[in-house]
Formats: structure tokens, C-alpha cells, sequence
């Protein structure tokens, strides 16, 4: 079957863009390409705040319920500045992995244009998403909440109101690995807290009163308990999905591999960056601030955005 065959059964299936449409998908690609890419989902941007209160709540009970009134400053100093550096680490990968394309197919790419740059051998096949109208890659699958097809998509998460995908897993293994880590703090903190309030008989052990300090401390305790767990799942079935060059979307639907897998490290290498160091745990590695408002500039007499 030749390449012109395989045109007329995508036309069949929702007829390709052409003139001025055409004109339309690309500019507006162009201008995408510039904007930050924020989903608008209702459900996921409550989810994402309620992350950030219980998050720097945490931070507040940790400081200055457990930390501040404690006899010993360098125990005070030091825990203080783990747990901080851990929260601000907890969040800025929040804040990547919310902020950052996950690596969205270009919406309406389907072009008669396009296709033909593609430049299809007799008998390839090439997939469209009649959702988004865009030619799909290998791998790539629809989000019905980004209402766009995302590459190596492993799951739309609400918590962090977005996908999970080529672009940003990294900074989603990220969240979960610091999140883990200071619920794992937050659980040992309440544990000698707890210990040191009843044999002092709760006298002197916190700025608080004995009933409000130990409702805090519970509270704390048990978001600490659910976060360490959710997130302990979720980075060790990130790592495993990496290693085995498999999403989760993938392995839930037990497709058959028609790519080639993949070598752990070579898994590793492609979603961290590079030979392993100290950027493969920092979510400012590569941080680019994204154009809010387009620059304006003089040309000629006339004026065009850059």
C-alpha cells in the first residue's frame, strides 16, 4: 500500500486541515510553544493547593510547635534546616512538574502539509487522534483532562494537576522521593517529641498548650503516614517503570512492545539527564523562565512581538 493510500484512509477517518486552518495550527503551535503550560482543571488546582497547605503545614508544626521550643539549639538548627531544604526541594518539583510540558503532541498537527514533510515509506503507518486531530507518535496517548495526545504518557496525576510524561517524570519522581523523605522526618520528629512531652509531663515542651500540641502533633502524624505511604508507592513505581521502559498506561493495558526497550541506566540517563550527579536530584537543573508577556521590538519602522 503506498504512502498516498494511508492519506486518503486518514482524510476518510476526519478530513485533514488545509489553507487558512493550516495557518491557524501553526501560528497558534508557535505562540504555544512561548506561553507556561498550566492546566485549568478545576479538581487538580484544588488538589494542588490542598498539596502546598498540608505541605507548609507541616512545616509550621515541625518549626515551631517542635523545633523552636527545644532545649537544644543544635538540635533545633539542624533539624530545622533538613526538614526546610527538603520542604522548598518538595515544592519546587511540585512547581516543575505542574508548570512543565510533559511533552504534548502539537494540537492539529494532522496537515496535509505536515504529512507530506513526514515523507511516509509505501506501507508505513502513521496514527491520528480524532480528539485533537494530530498525528500521534509512537507511545503517545490522549489525556481527556489536557485534552492533548502527551508523549510516553505514564498517568495524569490531580495532586499535581497535570500529566505525567516525557518531559516531566523526572520532576514528578522528584516530588515523590522528597515528599516520602519528609514525611519520614516529620513521623521520627513526632515520635522523640511525644517521648520527651511525657516525661516532662508536658510542661515546657512546647509554646502551645498539652491539648492543642497533641492535636497537631496527631494530625501530623497521620498526614505524615498517608503522604509516606501514597509517595513511597508511587517513587518505587516510577524507578520500575524507568528501568523497564514501560509507562503505567502501557502496563495497565499490557501492550506488547513494539519499540526497543531500553537498558536501566540508559532509562535512567534519558529521564535524569546526562551521567548521574548532583542534578539528578535538584529541580532547578535546567530552569528556564518562560515568557509571560511577549517582548515588543522595532523593526523597520514597525512593531512585532519576539
Amino acid at each position: 500500500m503506498s504512502s498516498g493510500h494511508r492519506l486518503r484512509d486518514v482524510e476518510q477517518q476526519r478530513p485533514l486541515l488545509d489553507g487558512e486552518e493550516e495557518a491557524e495550527v501553526e501560528k497558534s503551535s508557535h505562540g504555544e510553544a512561548k506561553r507556561l503550560w498550566f492546566i485549568q482543571d478545576c479538581c487538580g488546582m484544588v488538589c494542588a493547593v490542598i498539596t502546598w497547605f498540608l505541605v507548609l503545614f507541616a512545616d509550621f508544626v515541625v518549626t515551631f510547635v517542635m523545633l523552636l521550643p527545644s532545649r537544644s539549639f543544635w538540635y533545633a538548627v539542624v533539624n530545622g534546616v533538613f526538614f526546610n531544604s527538603l520542604a522548598v526541594l518538595a515544592l519546587a518539583s511540585h512547581l516543575r512538574t505542574m508548570l512543565t510540558d510533559p511533552g504534548a503532541v502539537p494540537k492539529g498537527n494532522a496537515t496535509k502539509k505536515y504529512l507530506e514533510s513526514l515523507q511516509l515509506k509505501p506501507g508505513e503507518v502513521i496514527y491520528k487522534c480524532p480528539k485533537c486531530c494530530s498525528i500521534k507518535p509512537e507511545r503517545a496517548h490522549h489525556c481527556s483532562i489536557c485534552k492533548r495526545c502527551i508523549r510516553k504518557m505514564d498517568h495524569h496525576c490531580p495532586w499535581v494537576n497535570n500529566c505525567v510524561g516525557e518531559k516531566n517524570q523526572r520532576f514528578f519522581v522528584l516530588f515523590t522521593m522528597y515528599i516520602a523523605m519528609i514525611s519520614s522526618h516529620a513521623l521520627a520528629l513526632c515520635g522523640y517529641q511525644f517521648i520527651t512531652c511525657i516525661k516532662v509531663q508536658w510542661r515546657e515542651c512546647s509554646d502551645f498548650s498539652p491539648p492543642v500540641t497533641m492535636m497537631l502533633m496527631i494530625f501530623l502524624c497521620m498526614e505524615a503516614l498517608l503522604f509516606f505511604t501514597f509517595t513511597a508507592v508511587m517513587f518505587s513505581t516510577q524507578l520500575h517503570s524507568i528501568c523497564n521502559d514501560e509507562t503505567e498506561i502501557e502496563r495497565l493495558k499490557n501492550e506488547k512492545p513494539t519499540w526497543e526497550r531500553q537498558t536501566r541506566w540508559a532509562g535512567l540517563r534519558s529521564v535524569f539527564g546526562g551521567p548521574p550527579s548532583l542534578l539528578w536530584i535538584s529541580p532547578f537543573a535546567g530552569l528556564k523562565l518562560p515568557a509571560l508577556f511577549p517582548r515588543r521590538a522595532w523593526k523597520g519602522g514597525a512593531e512585532f512581538s519576539v
